[in-house]
C-alpha cells in the first residue's frame, strides 16, 4: 500500500479561523464530511502543512482536516513568534474541534506535530478517539543536544554540521541555540536570511536517507524555510515551553487512548530510543520500527505505513464506536 492507491484529494473547504487579536489559521478540510474526524499535525515548529498530508487516508473514510500552526504557512501573520507558545497551540486545536463542531477525532502528526499531538491529547483526552504518531519527539532537552551540538547528529554528519554552524561567531559554536538566538534577535535582515537557510538545510539534510546531496538549491520553498528556521529555533531555544519530561511525566492521562507509533529505524532527527521509551510507558500503544526509514513522513517505507495505520484505525474505531 502507498499513497498512490488514493486519489489525489482536492479539498473541499478552506477557510481561516481567527484566534485571537493577531492569528488566523489556514484550516482545509477534504474527504468524507460524514466519516471519521481526523487532524494532521505537521511539523517543525513551522513546517507548515502539505497537499500531501491528506493522501494518508481514505478520502472515502476519513473527513480530513489540516491546518497551518499559529505563525506559519498560510496562517497569518507568517512568519511570526508573537502571542506563539505551545499553550495557545493547544488552545488553538481546541478552537478548531468546536468551530467545525467535532466531538470527537483521531489526531495524527509527525515529528514535531507529535510532540504536540501528544500535549493536547493530555490537555484534552475526552475529545480523542486515537493517536497515530510518526517520528515521535518528546521535546526532552536530550534531544534539542542530539540535533544541535557537536555530540549528537553531528557525528554523523560533520561537513553538514560545519556548514550549520557557520553564520555563528566562533564564540558561540559551542552553544548554537543560543547563537542563533543572537542572530534571529538582531535588525541584521541579510545575517537572518543566511541563518535561516543554514538552519533549514540542516534539519533537510538529517530528515531523509533516499535523497544525498541536498544544498541550498534544493530549498524550494524559501517562505517556508524562513517560517521553519525562526519558529523551530523559538520553540527549542525555550524548551517548548514545557517542563522536562513533561510528556512522560503525564502520560497517565492518555495510557487508555489506542495509540500507533512509527518510527524508522535511521531517523537521524528523532532518535529510535525516544519512540521506543515512549511505548514501554504507554500501555495502549504500539510501536512499528521501519527497518529502511529515516525521519522524512515522505519516504516510501513511512508512507506505506501510514497508510496501512490509517487503515487500521479506520477498522478499530468502526468497530469500537464510543
Amino acid at each position: 500500500m502507498s499513497r498512490n492507491l488514493f486519489p489525489k484529494i482536492s479539498t473541499y473547504k478552506e477557510q481561516w479561523l481567527e484566534v485571537d487579536n493577531i492569528h488566523s489559521l489556514y484550516i482545509e478540510q477534504s474527504g468524507n464530511p460524514d466519516g471519521i474526524p481526523v487532524l494532521y499535525l505537521h511539523g517543525g515548529p513551522g513546517g507548515g502543512s502539505s497537499e500531501n498530508h491528506r493522501r494518508y487516508f481514505d478520502p472515502d473514510k476519513y473527513r480530513i482536516i489540516i491546518f497551518d500552526q499559529r505563525g506559519c504557512g498560510k496562517s497569518t501573520p507568517s512568519p511570526s513568534i508573537k502571542q506563539n507558545t505551545t499553550e495557545e497551540l493547544i488552545k488553538d486545536i481546541e478552537a478548531i474541534r468546536s468551530h467545525l463542531k467535532i466531538d470527537k477525532w483521531l489526531i495524527a502528526g509527525g515529528s514535531w506535530g507529535t510532540t504536540l499531538a501528544m500535549l493536547y491529547g493530555i490537555a484534552f483526552p475526552q475529545t480523542v478517539l486515537g493517536f497515530i504518531l510518526r517520528g515521535v519527539f518528546l521535546a526532552t532537552q536530550t534531544e534539542y543536544d542530539w540535533l544541535y551540538k557537536a555530540d549528537g547528529a553531528a557525528k554523523f554528519f560533520p561537513e553538514y554540521y560545519q556548514e550549520f554552524l557557520m553564520p555563528l561567531a566562533e564564540k558561540d559554536k559551542q552553544e548554537p541555540l543560543a547563537g542563533y538566538q543572537k542572530i534571529f534577535a538582531c535588525d541584521n535582515e541579510v545575517a537572518k536570511i543566511a541563518a535561516s537557510k543554514a538552519w533549514y538545510l540542516w534539519e533537510l539534510r538529517l530528515s531523509t536517507i533516499e535523497h544525498q546531496h541536498i544544498g541550498s538549491a534544493q530549498i524550494e520553498d524559501p517562505h517556508q524555510a524562513h517560517c521553519m528556521a525562526q519558529l523551530s529555533h523559538y520553540y527549542f531555544y525555550h524548551q517548548s515551553f514545557i517542563a522536562e519530561d513533561f510528556i512522560i511525566n503525564h502520560i497517565d492521562n492518555i495510557k487508555d487512548i489506542p495509540a500507533i507509533i512509527i518510527h524508522g529505524r535511521y531517523d537521524m532527527v528523532c532518535q529510535l530510543n525516544n519512540a521506543y521509551r515512549l511505548t514501554n510507558a504507554w500501555q495502549n500503544a504500539s510501536l512499528q520500527i521501519l527497518p529502511q526509514a529515516g525521519h522524512s513522513g515522505f519516504e516510501r517505507q513511512t508512507i506505506d505505513a501510514l497508510c496501512k495505520a490509517t487503515e487500521v484505525m479506520a477498522n478499530f474505531l468502526r468497530e469500537n464506536k464510543k
